[in-house]
């Protein structure tokens, strides 16, 4: 498979500090069966390239008969990224969805303008023991693409391309990155990696896309003799050649970026818009609870319950 062509023997990384643009340490939120931690948006960074959310779920363990159940929700405005490494979701949504989700895979969902969907652990894996571990981001959809239906696609793990080289395994998630493209369809130009480096490795980022961050979950890595630990995130500046090396003990990561939006979006709770109009209207709809006729249904087979609007 194709790669990137500065991956070579004295590849270009004698980098500056000043090439990462904002270092961001993730806040813990607690959500009750467990806790996330949530680097975007940051109160220095929004975005990173359409990139508008980014929670790390766990990990987490549970007992038998135990799991998580996020209840039926809505989005506007932004399309959903659930990757795991560890576990399993059960999604369900307005559109007719009905998706089991296992590492490795990929579900997207787009929520347009307007869709309702839940996450909760499957009744297989609350048979027994099981944990948790894995990456929900959000992509905030260009303007032209805010008021489309809804859509779900899911792409097993075979579908996702996968690029080796070098103690570096990669797998493409979303969107376009050295020669390789991912099948899920994207409204703006995009690329999300699930990187794993061997002790020592050299990763160089993708240099032709306008934003471009990297996530560590396990391990540490180190970019311009200062070594960065799991739980950071790293934005880098426009235009750099960026290569990141593995520490001893190795490391994932998440790398993601892609083209910036026209502007900056407003967020309330799960809305994403262009305007403050469309948040408005989005929390009378969900507040009138008229399901089916108007903007937001329940899913088929999961309709006893639901998150209220918070005050």
């Amino acid at each position: 498979m194709s790669w990137n062509p500065a991956l070579t023997p004295g590849c270009p990384d004698e980098i500056g500090p000043d090439a990462i643009e904002t270092l961001i340490i993730p806040r813990a939120r607690d959500l009750g069966d467990f806790e996330v931690r949530r680097a975007l948006p940051a109160p220095k960074r929004q975005m990173v390239g359409p990139f508008i959310f980014f929670d790390q779920a766990g990990p987490a363990e549970f007992l038998t008969g135990q799991g998580v159940d996020v209840r039926p929700h809505p989005h506007i405005g932004l399309g959903t990224v659930t990757y795991l490494y560890r576990g399993d979701f059960h999604h369900r949504d307005s559109v007719g969805s009905d998706q089991v989700i296992r590492p490795g895979e990929l579900n997207w969902m787009v929520a347009g303008k307007g869709v309702t969907h839940s996450e909760r652990t499957s009744a297989e894996a609350r048979q027994g023991p099981n944990s948790l571990f894995g990456i929900q981001t959000w992509i905030a959809l260009p303007e032209s693409h805010e008021d489309m239906p809804a859509t779900f696609e899911h792409h097993g793990k075979q579908a996702l391309p996968e690029i080796r080289d070098q103690g570096i395994e990669a797998r493409l998630i979303l969107g376009r990155a050295y020669g390789e493209t991912a099948p899920a369809t994207l409204y703006s130009d995009t690329f999300y990696l699930d990187v794993t480096l061997a002790a020592r490795a050299r990763f160089p980022l993708p240099t032709d896309h306008e934003d471009r961050g990297i996530y560590i979950t396990e391990g540490s890595i180190r970019i311009a003799g200062q070594e960065y630990e799991a739980g950071q995130m790293m934005v880098f500046r426009p235009g750099d050649q960026i290569t990141v090396s593995a520490g001893d003990r190795g490391a994932r990561l998440m790398a993601l970026g892609g083209e910036t939006l026209n502007g900056p979006r407003y967020i309330w709770w799960n809305f994403v818009a262009s305007s403050r109009e469309k948040i408005e209207e989005a929390k009378r709809e969900w507040q009138a609870q008229q399901w089916g006729q108007g903007l937001f249904d329940l899913p088929v087979d999961d309709r006893e319950e639901f998150i209220p609007l918070p005050d």
